[in-house]
């Protein structure tokens, strides 16, 4: 068993996490670690155990409730394992995303005894794989009353910024058909992969939309991000497959974002293969600008989808805060400035209390 020290620095216990893998479904090593150092050294939190994630709670009756919410989860390593130091750096898989945020939580829940509201700590599995699999959603399905909350603070990392809300991701195949021949007589056939030329200039004179909700200027984008098409090296290929990525402002809902992009491609064979709304920032809750208060940061959109978007399906606002740069998440020389450990500790205990 890897024994944690959650009333150590966080600094240090962000290491400690980092020294236990826990790459996508193999999260167990650091789950076990997790939950007895948090029924050990936190005796006035109920701790939930489901699967590989981890839940704890306080009961204080007090008036409101905020989530502490991550993933246990990293990509593969690459070499990165052991963490180490380098002056202020600390490198190594998961640094920025998202164990330092993971120790800020986890040192905070252990060590705030009577926070002036009461705190759900939620660490869970499988956030970096596809999303049928994430824990959080299967913990939605089988303990939601532990995810009820008037605020829920995801940690992943956004250089100790508020990043609020995040955008919907949408991703359709859009197929243009041809007629196969041989390459020497194409003219008798009709080239389906040139036939995504007219996809690709609807594309190119699409006009994406900047949308401001609460302050936060949300900016959507139309890319094609694969293309796929032919048969040989001697035949005209009757079929080609463009696949297209929609990232859209939330306030647009699944319906209307899907609707819209069938609108852009009219004309063209459709089918939508993936589809995650987004989330507004939903700023205006009272324990939201409480959190803004504390940070003294300017909220900004969060571009990219995370799971703050489950969250506010079910109704409860969240938001992006943690320490790290996520320009460095999955990368090989991954890691993360000490010192926004250090301050996200500081500002979040200063809102728990």
């Amino acid at each position: 068993m890897n024994r944690l020290d959650l009333t150590a620095d966080p600094v240090d216990l962000c290491a400690a996490l980092v020294d236990v893998p826990s790459v996508s479904g193999d999260e167990v090593a650091l789950a076990d670690a997790v939950e007895a150092a948090l029924r050990a050294q936190a005796p006035h939190l109920e701790v939930l155990r489901s699967g590989d994630a981890v839940l704890a709670r306080t009961n204080l009756g007090r008036p409101s409730r905020v989530v502490l919410a991550g993933h246990l989860d990293t990509v593969p390593i690459a070499d990165n394992v052991p963490s180490r130091r380098d002056g202020d750096l600390l490198y190594g898989c998961g640094t920025s995303d998202m164990k330092s945020g993971d120790a800020v939580f986890l040192h905070l829940a252990a060590t705030i005894a009577e926070p002036r509201h009461d705190v759900t700590l939620v660490l869970y599995e499988l956030e970096e794989v596809e999303a049928v699999r994430n824990g959080l959603g299967r913990l939605e399905r089988e303990h939601r009353d532990w995810l009820a909350a008037d605020l829920a603070l995801l940690g992943e990392p956004t250089n100790s910024g508020v990043e609020a809300g995040c955008q919907g991701t949408l991703r359709v195949e859009i197929t243009t058909h041809g007629r196969r021949a041989h390459s020497a007589r194409s003219w008798l056939g009709r080239n389906a992969v040139h036939g995504a030329g007219a996809v690709l200039d609807r594309l190119n004179a699409y006009t994406a939309r900047d949308v401001d909700i609460d302050g936060c200027v949300y900016r959507e984008g139309l890319q094609a991000v694969k293309i796929a098409g032919g048969v040989a090296g001697n035949v005209v290929p009757d079929e080609c497959v463009i696949t297209v990525n929609f990232r859209f402002a939330p306030d647009r809902d699944a319906a209307a974002a899907e609707k819209h992009v069938r609108e852009v491609f009219d004309g063209f064979a459709v089918v939508l293969t993936d589809l995650s709304p987004g989330a507004l920032p939903g700023l205006t809750a009272s324990a939201a600008r409480e959190f803004i208060a504390a940070t003294g940061a300017t909220p900004s959109a969060k571009y990219g989808w995370t799971d703050v978007s489950r969250f506010a399906a079910l109704g409860i606002p969240a938001v992006n805060y943690g320490p790290g740069d996520p320009n460095l998440a999955h990368t090989r020389e991954e890691h993360v400035d000490t010192r926004q450990i250090t301050e996200a500790t500081a500002v979040l205990r200063r809102f728990l209390g």
